[in-house]
């Protein structure tokens, strides 16, 4: 059995979205793919399950309840520590293969699974990565059960609704610092910043509502508004501490040829995401100020059985 499950793209809300603030996400046209069959004990991709690099495999497998051991190999598109889901999609995409062996793929229950991964992975997560993997398409997470509502996730006292957002089509510009960064250390700084510092807690808040004007501006097709909401997104970011030097240097290598651009993803290292109608400009100066730069395009399937 052989499932795949797509990458996604932060437009807005990052960490934010941890506290419950919106978020808008989008799946990408990179994907993971993984392929299950028996075996006489568990392997990934010839080596032992308990490597470090197979934690999420390992969580996956766990939290399906496998039975029978398995050989399991991974074969992903999505570049890892950039920021763009690596670790989801691998998670979706090996719950998407375990499950299939039972029967069909029920994306709620494979997102509810694979959020509960990561957030035991990572000591404290939101779904809006694992959802969008399992969802495909673009995202939008609220508080609160509006139109459109997919399904609902919750953890402690927190609650994420899910719902299907409506984009324009459109192309994006990433920018990969080469630099990983592990997600949850930067997650835990954040809280304590909120935590301590009423300053940080108004950011968070600001963000929340620079998402929701976000994907109106999108909606309407005004990139120039979309921009410079990138643009303050960014900065709200680096101040709440998960900027980096690198980071900077792309979105400022970026936005001469873009409406705007920001971090994407954790921060701390990983990638920048770029709003342009002059992609190869915009890849050209990326590269020049030494990141890894291309170009992604929404997908709008979500965790799917492989032939």
């Amino acid at each position: 059995m052989a499932a795949s499950a797509p990458g996604k793209l932060i437009l807005f809300g990052e960490h934010a979205v941890v506290f419950g603030e919106p978020a808008l996400c989008t799946a990408i046209n990179l994907r993971a793919e993984v392929f299950v069959r028996p075996y006489k004990e568990w392997r990934a991709d010839g080596g032992a399950l308990d490597e470090p690099r197979y934690r999420d495999v390992k969580g996956a497998v766990e939290k399906a309840k496998a039975r029978a051991p398995m050989w399991v190999e991974v074969r992903a598109m999505v570049p890892s520590g950039a920021g763009l889901g690596s670790s989801a999609a691998v998670t979706v995409a090996t719950l998407g293969a375990l499950h299939g062996i039972a029967g069909g793929l029920d994306p709620p229950t494979i997102a509810r699974e694979a959020f509960e991964v990561e957030h035991e992975v990572q000591g404290r997560a939101s779904p809006i990565d694992t959802s969008t993997a399992a969802a495909g398409g673009a995202l939008l997470v609220l508080r609160e059960p509006r139109e459109d509502l997919l399904w609902t996730i919750e953890r402690d006292t927190r609650r994420w609704c899910l719902h299907r957002a409506r984009l324009p089509d459109l192309e994006f510009v990433i920018g990969n610092t080469g630099i990983s960064a592990a997600t949850g250390p930067l997650v835990a700084k954040v809280k304590d910043r909120v935590e301590r510092d009423p300053r940080a807690a108004d950011m968070v808040r600001e963000i929340g509502r620079i998402t929701l004007e976000g994907l109106a501006a999108l909606q309407r097709r005004d990139l120039v508004q979309a921009g410079r909401l990138m643009d303050r997104d960014h900065a709200l970011l680096t101040e709440l501490g998960v900027g980096h030097e690198m980071l900077d240097r792309l979105v400022a290598a970026a936005r001469p040829s873009s409406y705007g651009a920001k971090l994407t993803g954790a921060g701390g290292g990983g990638s920048i995401v770029a709003l342009t109608d002059r992609p190869d400009e915009t890849v050209g100066a990326i590269r020049a100020a030494g990141g890894k730069a291309f170009v992604v395009r929404p997908d709008s399937a979500g965790v799917t059985k492989q032939p």
